[in-house]
């Protein structure tokens, strides 16, 4: 994993040009439900984010297609979830991880539709809180704006946790190194 994560990363920067695109699909990657699992996209929003610390990069290309790919993969998630409905938690993975499930549920208890925000910053409810959002049938209404939201959150934090770390490091690197 750490191969593709540099591999892209390196493209990324011989690529600047791309960079919207590149976080776009990454996002996206994230955000939808089952593929979140395989990709390991926000180590790559990361990564990228400590390109903008070296002056690389910019950070708006890369929050605009971040955001942009989180708002299509979580609203394809959500879809799924009004879709299929239950049907939907007997495929793998959500059948195997039973209490991924139950978390997501249970944020949806406690926070209705405001979970759908928090989901775009826990790991393990990115994954299912938007397929979640649908099977619960949360009107789209309350779902879209609430979700946006998050979206342009959490494409902004995760790189700029990146950039701001990239500094940090940078910052000891060179303290160290005199």
């Amino acid at each position: 994993m750490d191969t593709v994560i540099e591999a892209t990363l390196a493209f990324v920067r011989d690529n600047r040009d791309w960079a919207f695109w590149i976080a776009l699909v990454f996002a996206m990657g994230e955000t939808t439900a089952f593929l979140s699992i395989i990709i390991p996209s926000t180590a790559v929003l990361l990564g990228v984010g400590a390109l903008v610390a070296t002056g690389e990069l910019s950070l708006l290309p890369i929050w605009a297609g971040a955001s942009v790919g989180a708002v299509i993969g979580s609203l394809f998630s959500y879809w799924i979830g009004w879709r299929y409905g239950d049907a939907i938690l007997r495929l793998w993975p959500l059948r195997d991880h039973p209490d991924l499930v139950a978390r997501g549920n249970a944020a949806f208890q406690k926070w209705g539709v405001v979970a759908v925000l928090i989901g775009h910053f826990f790991g393990p409810l990115r994954a299912v809180v938007f397929v979640m959002a649908g099977i619960s049938r949360i009107s789209p209404l309350l779902f879209v704006p609430v979700n946006i939201v998050g979206c342009l959150a959490w494409a902004y934090v995760t790189p700029k946790f990146g950039e701001v770390a990239g500094q940090v490091f940078g910052w000891l690197w060179r303290l160290i190194t005199g």
